[in-house]
């Protein structure tokens, strides 16, 4: 499910970078929270390598993501005042109210709130709110479209995987 304002890739060739930028970060975002669909909750939980990686917790792991780089870094509110775990690896650990719905709906939110963060700023703003100290929105934008590059090819093969897979039980 698209994010209804992004256009195609092929449709910002001539657009400026800042919308370039937020176009890839949307499409890829949409495809990370796409890879629930017409799963189960079992099928979404579903551990097949040895790391906490499953398909819901990447799309849990991105709304972490999101807010690390787009809650803490742009707008400088501390992790605690944010509701994140303070390191990475906690953010992949799904809770018994962890569900499709409730995961997809806070990455969804939170992804909004991303882009209102960022909407008056420019490529080249400096973001003082992370700790490895100020760095611009680009270095930003190219950093999480890196990782969720990296967590869409992951959650590719797992999909393939889970749906390859007889139910357990």
């Amino acid at each position: 499910m698209s994010h209804p304002t992004t256009p195609a890739a092929e449709d910002v060739i001539d657009a400026p970078p800042k919308v370039q930028f937020e176009t890839f970060l949307d499409q890829h975002r949409d495809a990370l929270n796409a890879c629930l669909d017409g799963l189960t909750e079992e099928q979404a939980r579903r551990s097949l390598v040895p790391s906490k990686t499953t398909l819901l917790g990447l799309v849990k792991h991105a709304t972490f993501v999101e807010q690390v780089w787009f809650g803490e870094a742009v707008t400088g509110r501390p992790r605690h005042e944010l509701g994140i775990p303070s390191g990475p690896d906690r953010s992949f650990d799904l809770h018994d109210d962890d569900t499709i719905a409730t995961v997809r709906d806070a990455h969804r939110e939170v992804c909004q709130a991303s882009r209102e963060a960022v909407a008056a700023l420019e490529l080249g703003d400096l973001l003082h709110g992370n700790r490895r100290g100020p760095l611009p929105l680009q270095w930003v934008y190219l950093h999480v479209l890196r990782e969720l590059a990296q967590h869409c090819g992951h959650a590719d093969i797992l999909r393939e995987q889970v749906l390859r897979v007889a139910p357990s039980g």
